[in-house]
């Protein structure tokens, strides 16, 4: 079932992200090479694609998972968890819709 993780990030927290993206992202990778990664990425603070100094305040990911408690475990050993950028963490069942 796809899980969608709706991620909050602390604010002032763009070096811990930068600094801990590489992993994060190499989590996300292995994902979508298992075709398990619907979507993903992050919400600019500002309406731009490139926030620049003004940072992110958050992240999307839709992901499949066997259960909401896996996708909960995976969630909560993200790197952005662990380097302290996010401040919070949803993981919900996803109907995929359209497209």
């Amino acid at each position: 079932m796809w899980y969608a993780i709706i991620s909050e990030d602390h604010e002032g927290s763009l070096d811990q992200r930068l600094a801990a993206r590489p992993d994060h992202v190499a989590r996300l990778k292995a994902l979508c090479d298992e075709g398990r990664l619907l979507i993903a990425g992050p919400h600019p603070a500002v309406d731009s694609p490139d926030p620049g100094v003004a940072g992110f305040t958050g992240s999307l990911v839709v992901v499949d998972f066997d259960s909401l408690e896996d996708a909960t475990a995976w969630a909560d050993a993200d790197p952005y968890v662990e380097q302290g950028v996010y401040k919070k963490v949803t993981v919900k069942p996803f109907n995929l819709a359209l497209p």
